[in-house]
């Protein structure tokens, strides 16, 4: 009764006129967002952060537009999945298997209306899961000491490559890259500035809302004007929408796959490190298996649009699950969250429920209005987001930089900030060349300071007895699951990860 009662609270903070028309907003350009091709959520939430700070919002206005682009976007990225068989980020790649078929059937708006539904379904049922396992973690996280959050952390970093992941090496070389970022600035301890070669702007670290629009949103902008890629071609291949909503017998037919996949996405969402693109994977891959007796997934199956986009929108429903409760990050976005709550000066993790359970439920709250929000808007709204592929990268991309610009600047209104972002962004660009992933670095750089002050309180209490580090069961459970979560994408992530391209490059339709 008591999680219901701070869920009440929650809707009251939610259900004001500016909370309202934020969700709503969040909503609309998360969609827009998720729409276009290669930005998705980590990309659309880290650009519409500047905008959230030049507003001047308190933590919760800001959380609520944030978390509403974050799903929005999640929604949005079967778009242009369905329409041009471009994936709009990963997640979204599965959803090109049966979506672009249906499409090519004159079926186009039907697939777009039933994703919209999956999509609802999961990222409905995720957040009632949110709401009734964060609080029992909560209850866990509160017997850690320094030495359980320093396990707690490795396993984080550990895990992050997820099962997905391509290839571990580079993810361990990006989590250390992210620690040696935290690592600049004055030491807390000793007050000795640490690698700021006498740059007195270097003393209080690196800001990581700059490190994070540097990363992601401008190192974009810097891989089109490299390659000019993802040139808008909806105008080349026409679509034609057609009928927009589902028979009631497709829906009947989607239902029990729809909540299967809500499970399997949502534990997915739970693990840190997984996220959506295995949540989605996990889904069609089992669905296929339970119910593709007459082969017909891959030809434009209505369950097999929507298997994966009931899975990963309730797998980024599930991520939030640790962010919050544990404050350890279960995706790309969620890190960017996170960042979002430390730069507001909110720690999450287990006492975030009871210092400010009116962020918390707040944002929970705001989680389930901009979900219907995004079921009204999805629907009828089908052609106004088609149109928007239409818009050609050269004219997003300076609106892309200049949002980075001018919103960096209004936060910290320093030109060494701006300087700072055009490295991170050129860092960017480098490592995604390369195939290295940013969340890792994003993730370093967030809780590095953190882990350091906890293994450094660790072995004070301890009289520098190392063996403290796995002195007690919780914290010997924790080191256990990640070095399994670190050795088993080694053994069966690239065979999960060859699945992935190769069920959706079987067809021969995944565009580059």
């Amino acid at each position: 009764m008591e999680t219901f009662a701070s869920l009440a609270d929650g809707f009251a903070i939610a259900l004001t006129w500016q909370n309202l028309l934020l969700a709503l907003l969040g909503c609309f350009l998360g969609t827009i967002m998720g729409a276009l091709p290669g930005l998705g959520p980590s990309n659309g939430v880290a650009i519409l952060i500047p905008l959230a700070f030049t507003l001047g919002l308190g933590a919760t206005p800001s959380l609520i537009l944030l978390t509403s682009v974050y799903y929005g976007a999640m929604y949005g990225g079967r778009i242009s999945s369905i329409l041009l068989n471009i994936p709009g980020d990963e997640p979204a790649m599965m959803t090109c298997l049966d979506g672009y078929p249906m499409a090519q059937k004159g079926m186009a708006g039907q697939a777009l209306s039933l994703s919209g539904i999956a999509s609802f379904v999961g990222a409905f049922f995720a957040t009632w899961g949110l709401i009734f396992l964060a609080p029992q973690l909560v209850k866990i996280a509160l017997l850690f000491g320094p030495a359980e959050y320093f396990a707690l952390f490795a396993l984080a970093f550990m895990t992050l490559g997820g099962v997905s992941s391509t290839n571990q090496a580079k993810s361990a070389f990006a989590a250390a890259l992210g620690l040696g970022l935290a690592m600049i600035g004055v030491d807390t301890q000793t007050g000795v500035p640490r690698f700021t070669f006498g740059e007195v702007h270097l003393y209080d670290g690196l800001d990581f809302l700059v490190a994070i629009v540097g990363l992601f949103a401008l190192s974009e902008v810097f891989i089109f004007l490299e390659k000019r890629h993802g040139e808008a071609d909806a105008d080349k291949k026409k679509v034609k929408v057609g009928r927009l909503t589902p028979p009631w017998s497709m829906i009947k037919q989607t239902t029990p796959t729809m909540l299967r996949s809500t499970g399997l996405g949502f534990l997915a969402g739970v693990l840190p490190g997984a996220g959506a693109s295995l949540g989605s994977f996990i889904s069609y891959s089992m669905e296929k298996r339970l119910v593709d007796k007459d082969k017909t997934f891959g030809t434009g199956d209505p369950r097999g649009i929507a298997a994966p986009e009931a899975g990963n929108n309730a797998a980024a429903g599930g991520a939030l699950v640790p962010m919050l409760a544990l404050g350890v990050p279960g995706s790309g976005t969620t890190a960017v969250l996170l960042a979002v709550l430390l730069s507001l000066n909110i720690t999450p993790g287990p006492l975030l429920f009871s210092q400010n359970p009116d962020v918390v439920w707040g944002l929970i709250a705001a989680l389930f209005i901009a979900n219907f929000m995004l079921l009204a808007m999805n629907i009828p709204m089908v052609g106004l987001f088609t149109r928007v592929l239409m818009v050609p990268p050269r004219i997003l991309m300076p609106v892309v930089a200049m949002v980075s610009f001018v919103g960096i600047y209004g936060i910290s209104g320093s030109s060494f900030d701006l300087l700072v972002m055009v490295g991170f962004g050129i860092m960017g660009w480098v490592l995604r060349k390369l195939d290295v992933p940013l969340v890792p670095i994003i993730l370093g750089t967030l809780l590095g300071n953190t882990m350091e002050n906890n293994l450094r309180r660790a072995i004070t209490i301890s009289n520098g007895d190392w063996m403290t580090l796995i002195d007690s069961p919780l914290s010997i459970g924790l080191w256990v699951i990640a070095i399994i979560g670190f050795i088993l994408p080694l053994v069966i992530g690239r065979r999960v990860k060859a699945q992935m391209h190769a069920k959706a490059g079987e067809e021969g339709t995944i565009s580059d």
